[in-house]
């Protein structure tokens, strides 16, 4: 089986999440450092900031990087183009069918690796000719499928004869054997990277990830279809109730709206949206990121 590393030219077989408002260019810059594929996440930018963020990575790296792409962002024809124009090697995608802007991202040379939640979607991604697809478990923080990691991995992996990379609830290196043993080609992580030195999230954010348990991570929206994983706390204990009481989406919103950059630029961890996956409660301190893929690695690669 080839691994991700191969695949991507990397020295780890790693993908760094394309977390909305985190993944900025300098901290994919810092990660593909580090050893792993740097992501610049587009969730909360426009495309003149997605540009900015482009040139401040190549200004920190000359390692492969990549950008994560939300299909429903009202921007993502511009950004499909972006990322043509400044030669980006590397499209992760989620939340959409990224089928209309494959042939011109083949033909640009761009490895396109969609995100997916179930097999069938693994299927329908190899069918529209994606290089790989990365299989995210409902452990994982922000919005999740149904499927634990568990069940998604193999059942994708056999669906598949692409290389399918492994997420959610991963964070130490006996989970990446786990899913090694279970398929996967590598592993992207998120929720062990919020504790990381390099990490642009608020002190108050990493500290909230580290105090947390493992059954401090809880799923808002699933009533509404829109599922989303994030640690408890005042908005999500108040967003549940008023969710079970029948609220309809506006009034729910009320609470959600601009409540991951609270979290991350402001620290407002009451009211903030703290999106974290089940691995916070293996999380105990604040580490470079060099460490935590060194840590993920050992024994392995």
């Amino acid at each position: 089986m080839k691994m991700l590393n191969e695949l991507l030219g990397t020295r780890y077989p790693i993908i760094q999440g394309g977390m909305a408002n985190i993944a900025t260019g300098p901290f994919a810059a810092a990660c593909s450092e580090a050893g792993a594929l740097g992501l610049i996440g587009v969730g909360g930018m426009t495309p003149a900031m997605l540009e900015e963020e482009i040139a401040k990575c190549r200004s920190l790296t000359d390692k492969p990087f990549g950008v994560n792409i939300m299909l429903m962002n009202p921007a993502a024809d511009d950004f499909a183009d972006i990322v043509i124009r400044e030669g980006v090697k590397v499209v992760t995608t989620g939340a959409g069918n990224p089928a209309k802007y494959m042939d011109k991202w083949k033909s640009a040379g761009i490895k396109v690796i969609p995100v997916v939640a179930a097999p069938s979607m693994a299927r329908y991604m190899e069918r529209n000719g994606a290089d790989a697809v990365i299989a995210e478990g409902c452990e994982s923080g922000g919005h999740i499928g149904e499927m634990t990691t568990m069940t998604l991995l193999p059942q994708s992996v056999d669906e598949v004869s692409i290389p399918v990379v492994a997420a959610g609830g991963i964070a130490d290196r006996r989970q990446v054997k786990a899913a090694i043993a279970l398929g996967a080609c590598g592993i992207q992580v998120g929720t062990c990277l919020l504790a990381s030195e390099e990490c642009p999230i608020h002190e108050n954010y990493k500290k909230a990830v580290i105090k947390a348990k493992g059954s401090d991570s809880i799923v808002t929206g699933r009533i509404g279809g829109a599922p989303v994983r994030i640690l408890k706390n005042k908005m999500s204990r108040e967003y549940l109730r008023r969710e079970k009481e029948g609220a309809d989406m506006m009034e729910l919103e009320k609470y959600t709206l601009g409540s991951l950059r609270r979290a991350v630029f402001d620290g407002d961890v009451d009211t903030g949206s703290l999106m974290a996956g089940q691995t916070c409660g293996q999380i105990k301190e604040i580490r470079p990121v060099k460490a935590i893929f060194e840590e993920l690695m050992e024994g392995i690669a």
